[in-house]
């Protein structure tokens, strides 16, 4: 199993943490293209499981998300067909160590250590597409101890989900149970000790776990 993440997919979020993307705007050089990312496959965690702060890495920020699960085997899918090889969807919480992440960035060198890190890739229960109204304009949202600090929709994404799929599919045969994690909206936060997080496809609740 394969977990690829998405960096820079929403302009608000591009605009919080001053990224290049949002120097230049989504017609820029930095939007021609999504940014791809993997995570090791021991960053999933399921089930309801807590998530237990590595306080060695520094400031762990959540980044709420919209998972699809791939179903098919495809390699240089074209983007009209992209549909066909996802099955299903969730809400999902990309953990990353930010400041691990800045020194990372500055330094021009590989984010896999602040974003792959065991646990760091949570799910939910994942919801069949097809009980679901059109994925391209599917609404979701982030809650912590109840408060909702982060949503969207998946119409806002710079890049969609087919583009998305298409696009992975490009550099990496796709199997069969890999997730996709689409990119995250404003609002990203630190998490503490005592933190209870919940997610929401539309109304429905698909992720509810605590942070040890």
């Amino acid at each position: 199993m394969k977990i690829f993440g998405v960096g820079m997919n929403y302009l608000p979020h591009n605009k919080e943490l001053e990224s290049a993307l949002s120097q230049h705007g989504v017609d820029g050089e930095a939007a021609r293209q999504p940014v791809i990312f993997t995570k090791a496959d021991s960053a999933l965690l399921k089930d309801g499981k807590p998530f237990f702060v590595p306080d060695f890495m520094g400031r762990i920020d959540y980044e709420t998300e919209l998972v699809v699960r791939v179903c098919r085997l495809g390699k240089g899918i074209a983007e009209r067909f992209a549909n066909r090889y996802y099955d299903a969807v969730t809400v999902g919480i990309d953990f990353t160590a930010r400041d691990m992440q800045q020194r990372l960035r500055a330094d021009g060198l590989p984010w896999d250590v602040c974003k792959g890190f065991d646990g760091s890739a949570v799910v939910g229960e994942w919801v069949e597409k097809d009980l679901l109204r059109d994925i391209r304009t599917l609404t979701f949202r982030g809650e912590v101890n109840g408060h909702v600090v982060q949503q969207a929709c998946a119409a806002d994404m710079i890049f969609g989900i087919d583009r998305l799929v298409s696009y992975i599919s490009t550099f990496f045969t796709l199997k069969t149970g890999d997730i996709i994690f689409t990119g995250t909206p404003a609002g990203v936060g630190p998490v503490a000790v005592g933190d209870h997080i919940t997610g929401f496809v539309e109304e429905r609740k698909v992720l509810d776990f605590c942070v040890r």
